[in-house]
């Protein structure tokens, strides 16, 4: 068994303008991120090829598009994109997002510009 994880002890990283992220789970098989998109934040439009991935939102709102249709998410929802499958986050709120990225297999070095 392994020791906690948080946003206080994973290994964090910098992406998109000023966003965040924390590694909670990284292995070969697996990856857990939570991610924090301020107000109208995005990343860019992007596809994985052999990765599929879920995104769970803890607080705020997280609008992604995938594959040309637009899902609004709330607190404590969430949804899948299957591997090939072009999509794009984006926080259409005036608050922070924060939000869970489930990806297997890992999605590093997967990522392809759509």
């Amino acid at each position: 068994m392994t020791g906690k994880i948080s946003t206080q002890n994973a290994t964090h990283y910098n992406w998109g303008d000023g966003e965040d992220g924390w590694h909670l789970v990284r292995n070969p098989a697996l990856s857990i991120i939570q991610e924090r998109i301020g107000p109208g934040g995005s990343e860019q439009r992007h596809y994985h090829q052999h990765s599929s991935q879920f995104f769970y939102v803890l607080s705020g709102q997280l609008q992604i598009e995938i594959a040309g249709s637009t899902v609004l998410l709330g607190q404590h929802e969430g949804v899948e994109v299957p591997a090939g499958v072009p999509h794009q986050v984006q926080n259409p709120s005036q608050i922070d997002a924060h939000f869970l990225v489930t990806s297997l297999p890992p999605s590093h070095g997967d990522r392809v510009a759509a």
